[in-house]
């Protein structure tokens, strides 16, 4: 008792000190809860098949609304890459027939999602515009990725997701279209927002052409 009483101050402060890293710890805590929370989330996913007429569904599992703005499919192949921007082809192809149009461009309010078309007419589409020989497609190591760039809430920089499936036209229908991973990468970062906003500037660029 003798040594507490002498020591009282000393551990008074020792006690403020370490309820005070306690409080910080939990306010850490609280604000890293509520930046995933506000962090923008699109998954890339197949729907009704695991084959190439499996239908690619784009969801906002944000808690906003995200605009998006492009929907990219990327073919890679040994002999280069080859872009296009599904929604800008779509409205080309609208304007040529008449016919039920569901333009992809605009809003998608949380928990909401698009339904594109299949990986088969995306893969075909690209194909048709780049004018791909059938042989290229059937080499091994070929990969389509479908890229999304959107605008989140009031944030000036893009934000974006991507994923990759391998494709193998000459395998079963079961193991045509595989996912490269498991999640779809979610490109967040202020880097990763650059790299989406180069994406955007290209396709701007390339519809000034």
């Amino acid at each position: 008792m003798e040594w507490l009483n002498e020591n009282a101050q000393a551990i008074s402060a020792i006690a403020s000190i370490c309820t005070l890293f306690v409080w910080v710890f939990y306010a850490q805590l609280l604000y890293n809860g509520y930046v995933r929370q506000r962090r923008p989330r699109v998954i890339i996913n197949r729907g009704k098949g695991i084959g190439v007429d499996a239908i690619c569904l784009i969801s906002n599992m944000s808690s906003e609304a995200i605009y998006v703005q492009h929907l990219v499919a990327v073919l890679h192949t040994k002999k280069q890459s080859y872009s296009l921007d599904v929604v800008e082809y779509q409205q080309r192809g609208s304007e040529q027939q008449e016919g039920s149009y569901r333009t992809h461009q605009g809003p998608l309010a949380s928990g909401d999602y698009l339904n594109i078309q299949s990986f088969g007419d995306i893969v075909n589409q690209v194909k048709e515009y780049w004018e791909i020989d059938d042989n290229l497609l059937h080499e091994q190591n070929t990969q389509l990725e479908i890229r999304v760039i959107a605008i989140y809430g009031s944030e000036d920089m893009p934000t974006g997701a991507s994923r990759s499936f391998n494709l193998d036209l000459d395998a079963s229908p079961n193991r045509q279209l595989i996912p490269a991973s498991v999640d779809t990468d979610r490109l967040n970062s202020r880097g990763q927002r650059k790299r989406v906003l180069g994406w955007a500037k290209e396709i701007e660029t390339h519809k000034a052409r």
